[in-house]
């Protein structure tokens, strides 16, 4: 009779609940890790990752950068959608309102849309001529005037994009 009482204590009790959950939490455990970034190579300046249905092409400014920004560029696609990648940066500093974003690539300037730190292309059409200019590209920048009103000019160099694009697409390509 005193093993039945404790087969039915509240310990006992939390016991087999925890050992009834744990297929599910290893199942949910074994999700985040194939969740997990990947890395698809380094082209250049640039590296191409994916992580589930989303893969991107990203650079690093070459311009020195304020204490604690981490700005970057990247071209992003996402599985099951068209293979068009869109534009996005990461502005080394928070942009004043009202300020417009310019990103130049050799002699081309293209105005972006964005807001605080954040800055991407107009539209689709927008992105499709950002993208092609990067890919065939030398040198590109970001600029616009800071909250402060220091001007803010982020510089990449684009050897590499190109091939690391193409890494992203296919890899997001092969995930539909």
């Amino acid at each position: 009779m005193k093993s039945l009482h404790i087969c039915n204590s509240a310990e006992a009790r939390r016991g087999r609940f925890a050992w009834s959950i744990f297929p599910f939490l290893l199942i949910a455990l074994t999700g985040v890790a194939a969740a997990q970034q990947q890395s698809l190579g380094i082209f250049g300046l640039w590296g191409a990752f994916a992580s589930g249905a989303r893969c991107w092409a990203v650079v690093e400014p070459v311009s020195p950068m304020p204490e604690g920004a981490r700005p970057y560029a990247s071209i992003g696609f996402r599985a099951g959608r068209p293979a068009a990648g869109r534009a996005y940066f990461r502005l080394s500093r928070a942009k004043r309102e009202g300020s417009a974003i310019l990103l130049r690539i050799d002699g081309r300037t293209f105005q972006l849309r964005g807001g605080g730190s954040d800055a991407w292309g107009a539209d689709a059409a927008a992105d499709r001529e950002i993208v092609s200019a990067i890919r065939t590209g030398l040198e590109m920048s970001v600029q616009t005037r800071a909250a402060t009103g220091a001007v803010v000019r982020d510089a990449y160099r684009l050897r590499g994009a190109a091939t690391a694009i193409d890494a992203a697409a296919i890899a997001c390509a092969r995930r539909s």
